[in-house]
């Protein structure tokens, strides 16, 4: 009996590991799934010589009684003879290790790859890889993987690649050769090479035999690497003499753009993409350090000559106007968002003083060709700013957090310093859409927002976000008295944005924060904050341009950032509701945890709810004359450090500037620790407060506590938070939700709009909106329309992918469906950890 059950089968299982393994044999380590003791427990047996089972490749069986019974066949006596091999270490628990490990493979392998290095180098006696019969003159690094080339091959093959980059091989090393040398018995000879454009067959009556192709004027062709000095073509008959010569139209269809409309110089389109995703990239490139670039370049493959920054400028920016008008024939709006129409939910305003521009900087008289399309023009906010100054006492609003904000100063003069432009003040909605802007010349006084208000009022917004609400509003209230044109602008509703809030009072947080406003859902308000990041590493070099220069500049850098946001609308849109549905489960678990800690019933947590509301709606009356200034004090010296400090790196660009502001910081705390001293020998020791907890974010004072109540204010505002961040979640679902729906009727529009157009292209409404296209340009413009229309229908198929699965409850990872930067997946993870530390 015992002998039978020897021989029976096994019933346990062995663990079995597959090891992933790289192309030289080195295991490849997976993250752990479980804590890391779990995973040290488990091992692996390999067979001793056995060629290692790619994962990749690996074939799973095809039911679980298969898979038993491959591991019952691999459990022979071969297997059981190995070691049992501990665990290998995991990636993530060991990042050091491996990073250790590949420092010394790269280390081992360097003197190898140096040897090959200078090996690379090495002339050897080559036989020409297109005829196979004279020896090899001249190697073309882009005609790989056959390129050496005998002389007359050479000249044969690269008269039509001229911009290949070729090297000569007859002086013993490898010799870069510009597109106009070639090699001729052995020495280096100058040759003509012309520009590759598309040539019209006939170009008079004639036999099409009596043409012939000879060489223009040179021109400079600046491609992505470098400048090639080149001849344009010319085309002549023999027998009537008629010439032709390529025009501007010739060049633009052949992807180049004149530098001038002489085109001593041109550009191909592509060096123009390739500048403007750099500059979406790394917006602090400069247009001469790409220049420079593209010049190292030249001389790196052997050609001389320099790309002029001027004629390079004004062509990108003249390609860019052509660009954006074939946009506006298309009807496209650059500056809506499809998430925010009709209506939007919130607006976010606010300066940005870093974008200031010198007045010493290059003047120009030269008007700017986006001209009061993103930023107002000038005259016509300084027409609304002295009205609005002649019309009103402009004093600065009161608010309940007192201090004077740098932020908020409606007296400020035009500045005499050497700065022109100081900044500029920008509008964005939730999405970080840019809508509008103006430049500031006052720094941030209160008509600068009222002028973006006023202006997008034509569009019904319900939240108007800054973060100086609680100073602002009260203006507005003040100017629509002597402006009864702008009272519809009350009909907005005022928003704190909810970071800036921190460094208010907690009574003005309460009053005027978003996260506390019904209907607000997750919105921030610090929305434009996200596109000042972005907007404010273009500043290093704006503000050296000129004034129509920065203009252009500025506008384009914004249009590329909404088209970023366009791109990615429908996969930010989805990732919001899945955070916020995710977000308002734990909150809700939160919110019946205290309500199970406290012993309190839901009735009596809204009770607490009701306190804190009015309680922040209520004023402190002082009986004591000397303790309510010490009181009023205290709180403009708090408010005036919190905002210095919040504000440090965005008042100013510099060292110098930020030195200064920490030694105002420095001078205010002493100042305000001398006052805490006198109001602590003014009040009884329950009342006392100390220096070291009041410039904290959630500092009560002790006015402003309600004596004789049962449950402290801390309990009550905890309540107030969980409950106010639970409210603001079922909005933002269905806030989001809505969104959804409005960008989905946006693309359908869209979609019909295109459509339209393309069926009505021979009725004179529509040919008077198309720049007066001649039969070819129609054709064109019909053929643009379906590109457009098929961009949009995959747009649509992806929306509705997106909106199917997270409306369904189809968990999504959105990290692989970024394309670039976007803030929205940022500013959810902010408003997550805001509402955690609460």
């Amino acid at each position: 009996m015992s002998g039978e059950q020897e021989a029976a089968p096994s019933t346990s299982h062995q663990p079995v590991r597959w090891l992933k393994r790289d192309s030289d044999g080195n295991v490849v380590y997976d993250r752990p799934r479980s804590s890391r003791n779990q995973m040290a427990s488990h091992s692996y047996s390999r067979k001793a010589g056995a060629h290692p089972r790619m994962l990749d490749s690996y074939c799973p069986p095809d039911t679980v009684e298969t898979f038993l019974e491959e591991l019952n066949h691999s459990q022979g006596d071969d297997l059981d003879d190995q070691e049992t091999a501990p665990a290998p270490p995991r990636a993530s628990s060991d990042w050091s290790t491996r990073k250790s490990l590949l420092s010394e493979r790269w280390e081992k392998e360097r003197a190898c790859l140096v040897n090959t290095m200078v090996a690379q180098q090495n002339v050897t006696t080559q036989i020409c890889q297109q005829c196979g019969i004279s020896p090899a003159a001249v190697r073309c690094r882009d005609c790989r993987p056959q390129p050496f080339f005998c002389a007359d091959c050479d000249v044969s093959i690269h008269r039509n690649h001229v911009f290949h980059n070729r090297d000569a091989t007859i002086a013993g090393f490898f010799q870069p050769l510009p597109p106009t040398t070639c090699v001729v018995e052995r020495a280096l000879s100058q040759c003509v090479c012309i520009v590759l454009l598309e040539m019209p067959k006939k170009i008079c009556s004639c036999s099409p035999g009596s043409l012939s192709v000879n060489t223009g004027k040179v021109v400079a062709v600046v491609t992505m690497n470098g400048r090639y000095d080149l001849s344009m073509p010319e085309m002549k008959c023999e027998a009537c003499k008629t010439t032709w010569s390529p025009g501007v139209d010739d060049l633009v269809r052949n992807d180049y753009w004149p530098a001038t409309l002489h085109f001593s110089t041109v550009d191909s389109t592509d060096v123009f993409y390739s500048y403007e995703e750099l500059k979406m990239a790394a917006p602090g490139l400069s247009c001469q350090a790409f220049l420079r670039m593209l010049d190292q370049r030249t001389l790196r493959f052997g050609r001389i000559g320099k790309i002029k920054a001027d004629s390079f400028r004004k062509s990108f920016l003249e390609w860019e106007a052509v660009r954006f008008e074939v946009d506006k024939i298309c009807r496209e709006e650059h500056f809506v968002c499809p998430a925010c129409t009709p209506d939007m939910l919130a607006v976010s305003v606010d300066g940005n003083r870093k974008h200031y521009r010198f007045k010493n900087a290059a003047r120009s008289e030269e008007k700017a060709l986006f001209d009061g399309i993103f930023i107002a023009k000038d005259d016509e906010v300084e027409r609304f700013v002295d009205y609005i100054h002649s019309t009103t006492n402009h004093v600065s609003g009161r608010g309940v957090c007192g201090g004077k904000w740098s932020a908020a100063r409606e007296t400020s003069q035009k500045s005499s310093s050497k700065i022109d432009e100081e900044g500029l003040e920008l509008a964005v909605c939730r999405h970080g859409v840019f809508l509008t802007a103006l430049n500031m010349f006052r720094g941030e006084i209160y008509a600068y927002p009222l002028y973006l208000q006023n202006k997008l009022a034509n569009t019904p917004i319900s939240f108007f976000a800054m973060d100086v609400t609680c100073k602002y509003w009260p203006y507005l209230n003040k100017v629509t008295k002597s402006c009864p044109e702008l009272q519809h602008l009350l009909s907005m509703k005022p928003f704190l944005s909810v970071f800036h809030a921190k460094a208010h009072d907690f009574k003005c947080e309460v009053k005027w924060s978003g996260a506390y406003q019904q209907g607000a859902g997750l919105t921030l308000g610090e929305e434009v904050e996200q596109c000042n990041a972005f907007l404010s590493r273009i500043a290093v070099t704006t503000k050296h341009m000129s004034k129509a220069g920065r203009t252009d500049k500025l506008t384009l850098m914004a249009m590329r950032w909404n088209q970023q946001k366009f791109n990615n609308l429908a996969t930010s849109l989805a990732c919001r509701y899945q955070k916020a549905t995710k977000r308002l489960e734990s909150q809700l678990q939160d919110l019946e945890s205290m309500r199970i800690q406290l012993a309190v019933t839901q009735v009596e947590v809204e009770g607490w709810v009701t306190d804190i509301k009015e309680w922040a709606e209520a004023t402190t009356s002082q009986k004591n004359a000397d303790l309510d200034a010490v009181i009023n004090r205290i709180e403009v010296l708090v408010a005036s450090i919190k905002r210095r400090s919040q504000r440090l790196y965005k008042d100013t660009d510099g060292s110098k500037g930020r030195a200064r502001i920490r030694r105002k910081i420095r001078e205010e705390k002493a100042i305000l620790s001398s006052v805490v001293e006198k109001y602590n020998s003014m009040v009884p020791d329950t009342e006392r407060i100390a220096f070291d907890i009041i410039l904290s974010d959630e500092t009560v004072w002790p006015w402003q506590l309600s004596h004789g109540d049962a449950v402290d204010l801390k309990t009550k505002r905890k309540a107030f938070d969980v409950v106010m961040a639970v409210r603001r979640l079922e909005e933002e679902k269905k806030i989001v939700l809505s969104e959804m729906a409005k960008h989905w009727k946006s693309l359908s529009t869209r979609a019909d709009t295109l459509k339209e157009m393309s069926c009505q292209l021979s009725s004179e409404a529509l040919k008077s909106e198309l720049w007066d296209l001649n039969e070819e340009g129609i054709k064109g413009f019909l053929s643009l329309t379906l590109r457009k229309k098929q961009e949009v229908t995959r747009m649509m198929k992806h929306a509705r992918d997106c909106y199917a699965k997270v409306l369904t409850g189809t968990s999504m990872d959105f990290q692989n469906d970024w394309d670039g930067y976007d803030s929205d997946s940022e500013l959810s993870d902010e408003f997550d950890e805001l509402s955690s530390e609460k």
